[in-house]
């Protein structure tokens, strides 16, 4: 697929907005992107998340895992598209953990899978998981990369698309200075 043939997919699923926005860091921007809006749409999640897991098809990989809530869709979806299982970590008190029976064996090759990364928090602490547990995390598929390059892992990782949102000091804001109303998206909202 090429960038707009993805594009087209996030506009017509209306999954990138355009506005004035509070993200989670706590920064304002003109443009969100909310996946969720996108993985509502069984067909465009699944077309989407195949051609992410292309990216992965030469490597080894038993288990894709993504951080709960944002990523479960995408994860399910990649491991499907690589015909291996899908498991997920729950959040407890900030911290990610295993539950509902799932486990990662010693030296198990892990995919890590996410929706969206801005500065990969999530992402971070997931690969920390798969660690801990003994796991090897043999790279990281996001849909979109919005950091800018400001994500950096010590391994590969590989994305959809990089979207150049641009991001603002809330004290700087020209899109406050305008008087645009400030909306906070996402999953908090």
């Amino acid at each position: 697929m090429t960038e707009n043939e993805i594009l087209t997919i996030f506009k017509d699923s209306k999954a990138l907005l355009e506005g004035h926005f509070k993200l989670r860091s706590g920064l304002h921007s003109n443009r969100f992107f909310q996946a969720a809006l996108l993985l509502q749409y069984p067909e465009r999640a699944a077309t989407i998340c195949a051609e992410l897991a292309a990216k992965f098809a030469d490597t080894e990989i038993s288990a894709v895992i993504s951080p709960a809530v944002g990523g479960l869709i995408v994860g399910h979806e990649v491991a499907k598209a690589l015909g291996v299982r899908a498991i997920f970590a729950d959040k407890e008190n900030d911290d990610l953990i295993l539950k509902r029976g799932f486990s990662i064996g010693k030296g198990e090759k892990i995919l890590v899978a996410e929706d969206v990364i801005t500065r990969g928090g999530r992402v971070q602490q997931t690969i920390d998981l798969v660690r801990s547990l003994g796991g090897e995390v043999a790279g990281i598929a996001v849909i979109v990369d919005r950091s800018m390059g400001n994500a950096s892992f010590d391994i590969p990782h590989e994305s959809l698309i990089k979207l150049q949102l641009e991001t603002y000091d809330p004290e700087s804001c020209p899109l406050c200075k305008q008087g645009m109303v400030l909306t906070k998206p996402g999953s908090k909202s």
